[in-house]
């Protein structure tokens, strides 16, 4: 049931649910039921269509002269609250023509029930938030290693939060911060029979069927000890010739 506030908000404004991860690209479905359950619309702050961006232009433009924006994170990591007023903030700011006011969520929702709770506690964007830059966003940063895990349909399916939580946890254990270790998520790396899967660059190492424990693997003897784990490696072969596997993959 829509609460007594969204249907107030629904009466003279739009309601927006932003995506705030990739968990919730993947889990779109999820996502579209809970809008439709509040008359909402959606929108993505990364990795899926339409954008946070996008839709504000949309609603905008059809008239909404309030749009409440509630973002939603259903995985236990995802950007901080503070990126959901930043991107809206700068919409707001370089938005030509009609500007609805918006009208941001204090907290994120964590969970499709957690919706409504969370839309009764709102503040206005003024235009005075953070921009986009920042000095200490300036430079390409000097990790040593660059872990990407991969959040493709197949690989959420089969666990990938679960594992990305274990690595993140043991990072932390190890000492490896951001200057040691960059982790990114990404969608489909291709090997989707191996899910979950997960590739540590520079070295050109992939890893398939990557669960908690060996996660925790690959932070302590690889990307701490500086071997790679070979129980769950997985041949590479450049360039779709099978002459090329490297000779330490194995068959």
């Amino acid at each position: 049931m829509t609460s007594p506030v969204l249907e107030a908000h629904a009466r003279r404004s739009a309601v927006l649910l932003v995506g705030m991860s990739i968990a919730e690209a993947v889990r779109r479905d999820e996502l579209l039921r809970t809008a439709a359950s509040h008359r909402a619309s959606i929108a993505f702050l990364q990795q899926a269509d339409p954008s946070l961006s996008a839709e504000l232009t949309r609603l905008a433009d059809a008239g909404a002269e309030t749009v409440v924006v509630i973002g939603v994170r259903l995985a236990a990591s995802g950007p901080a609250h503070s990126w959901l007023r930043r991107i809206a903030a700068y919409w707001w700011r370089e938005r030509a023509g009609h500007r609805p006011e918006l009208l941001v969520a204090t907290r994120l929702a964590d969970s499709p029930d957690a919706v409504a709770a969370v839309a009764a506690a709102t503040k206005a964007v003024t235009g005075g938030e953070p921009g986009l830059t920042s000095a200490a966003w300036e430079d390409v940063p000097g990790h040593r290693h660059q872990v990407l895990v991969c959040r493709g349909p197949r690989c959420a399916a089969k666990g990938a939060e679960e594992g990305l939580r274990a690595l993140v946890r043991m990072l932390a254990e190890q000492g490896l911060g951001d200057d040691d270790v960059l982790v990114t998520q990404t969608g489909c790396q291709f090997p989707c029979n191996q899910a979950p899967v997960v590739s540590v660059q520079p070295d050109d190492v992939w890893y398939g069927k990557v669960d908690p424990a060996v996660a925790d693997r690959i932070v302590t003897e690889h990307l701490a000890g500086g071997r790679p784990v070979e129980s769950n490696r997985l041949a590479r072969r450049k360039n779709g010739h099978a002459g090329d596997v490297e000779p330490h993959d194995r068959p």
